[in-house]
């Protein structure tokens, strides 16, 4: 009896080993093969000819708004969804609850800078926005976002900079191209 005890010990204990170290793999292939396909689509989204940039840009916002955890996802589309329905408050509570619980998680700060950005709070949406750019350096729409924020702010050469940094990115982005085009016009004082 003894014997068959270790016997299932050994076993346990041989498995749970397996185990960890199969869940250590894959937590350490899987987001490299993420932001092997992250990078994929960077290089289509890029590219100047055809349509290709449109599945691309489908495909990085898709991986950008997944956070790995249900819960935490859930909470960026009940921020979402109560921001296109004007509930400033509500989208703030939300989107704050996930950068609480899911501090890497960079569509949440880009989302709760909408909010702010939305309310008219520019220094919560610009902490927030840096943070976004901190954790996402290719995040072409915070980049955009901060260039509409900073020529509302009468910021017209910063503007300029981020929708420039923008278009590097992405160049396909019409508010970005608009945004560019506009301060590139006033600067040479040909603005109607």
């Amino acid at each position: 009896m003894r014997l068959d005890r270790n016997i299932f010990h050994d076993a346990v204990t041989a498995l749970r080993r397996n185990l960890l170290t199969i869940l250590l793999i894959s937590a350490t292939a899987f987001p490299a093969v993420a932001q092997d396909t992250l990078n994929d689509a960077f290089d289509r989204l890029a590219q100047s000819e055809g349509e290709g940039w449109r599945n691309a840009e489908s495909d990085i916002l898709r991986e950008w708004s997944r956070s790995g955890s249900p819960a935490m996802d859930v909470l960026l589309q009940r921020g979402e969804a109560a921001l296109d329905m004007g509930d400033i408050p509500a989208a703030v509570g939300h989107l704050t609850a996930l950068t609480d619980h899911a501090p890497d998680f960079a569509a949440g700060f880009h989302a709760r800078a909408a909010a702010y950005a939305a309310a008219g709070q520019f220094g919560p949406a610009l902490a927030d926005l840096a943070r976004t750019l901190q954790l996402e350096p290719r995040h072409f729409a915070a980049l955009t976002q901060l260039g509409v924020m900073l020529e509302e702010m009468g910021q017209d050469d910063r503007a300029l900079a981020a929708y420039r940094e923008s278009l590097k990115i992405h160049p396909h982005q019409q508010e970005a191209i608009d945004g560019a085009a506009r301060l590139e016009r006033k600067r040479l004082g040909t603005d109607i």
